[in-house]
């Protein structure tokens, strides 16, 4: 029958959508006799129900491979994306990780640098016995006729006056030419119209040092000798033969060595040329001689090396 008694006696029609009773049974019935039968081993141990498992194995094994196929890579696609994601990620973060540990080193070396200067600034004041003002080379070009000059972070207001000297750790750079309230241009003892007064070796012979208007490597200064019998000797020092009141050039600053010396028969002098102990085409960080207690807007290396 397609209908069933209800609970009050009356009929309701078969709902198609849920199996019979007899089927439900039957399907029971069938799975515990196949459970039974395949519990049942033959002499080789086999069960009786192995063939038919091997069948629906050799019918549904190709479905299941196909459908896994299918499905695999489309279930593995969110694990897919994300680990794309994290690597891209991971990938960017690296990246960064590198570039901070390369400006890190960039700037370390920077900073290491500046140091030392700074070091060596702070012993040119014990060595001469000066105090310094400590500036750094902002600009480097011409100003006005002059052609080697830089300008320094560095003015009025830091006590810097015109016809000052100025030095770094190696030796001579230069002088001051002009002042603003926070900024000062320095003429370098390398350019043509320069002229500076040294002192060579023991001997302490004077001389007028030129400039020829070159930088780097190849910078060179030419000494004049005021005494046209003494001949110095290649390798001796130069220092500087200072001016009254150490105005524009102080006294005993390194200038250089002496490179080789030549005769001019038409001036019957004798020459020397000289090689800077400054490099002029790495200028950094420079001092400014001034009086001990100058008032500035800045911390003043002192003679004893100590900061005011």
């Amino acid at each position: 029958m397609s209908d069933r008694l209800n609970r009050r006696g009356s009929l309701e029609p078969h709902d198609p959508r849920r199996p019979r009773r007899s089927l439900v049974t039957a399907l029971v019935l069938t799975s515990l006799a196949l459970m039974a039968v395949d519990q049942v081993a033959g002499a080789d141990g086999s069960s009786p129900v192995d063939p038919l498992r091997r069948a629906v194995g050799e019918v549904y094994g190709p479905v299941e491979n196909a459908a896994t196929t299918v499905v695999d890579p489309v279930a593995a696609l969110p694990s897919w994306v994300r680990s794309r994601r994290e690597m891209a990620a991971d990938l960017a973060s690296a990246r960064s990780e590198a570039d901070q540990l390369r400006a890190q080193l960039a700037s370390d070396d920077y900073d290491r640098n500046r140091l030392q200067e700074y070091d060596d600034l702070t012993a040119t004041a014990e060595s001469l016995g000066y105090a310094l003002v400590p500036a750094r080379v902002t600009a480097m070009g011409s100003a006005q006729s002059f052609s080697r000059t830089v300008t320094i972070d560095a003015g009025a207001r830091a006590g810097l006056a015109p016809d000052m000297t100025v030095v770094n750790g190696q030796g001579l750079v230069g002088r001051v030419l002009r002042v603003s309230a926070t900024t000062a241009t320095v003429l370098l003892v390398t350019d043509a119209d320069s002229t500076v007064g040294g002192r060579v070796g023991s001997s302490m012979k004077v001389g007028f040092l030129h400039g020829r208007g070159d930088l780097g490597d190849g910078s060179r200064l030419d000494l004049e000798l005021v005494d046209q019998t003494y001949v110095p000797k290649a390798g001796e020092p130069v220092v500087t033969w200072g001016s009254q009141d150490g105005a524009p050039y102080v006294s005993g600053v390194p200038i250089g060595t002496v490179e080789s010396v030549y005769s001019s028969l038409r001036e019957t002098t004798q020459r020397a040329v000289i090689t800077p102990y400054v490099d002029f085409s790495a200028l950094d960080q420079v001092g400014v001689v001034v009086p001990s207690g100058t008032t500035s807007d800045r911390a003043v290396i002192e003679v004893d090396g100590s900061l005011r």
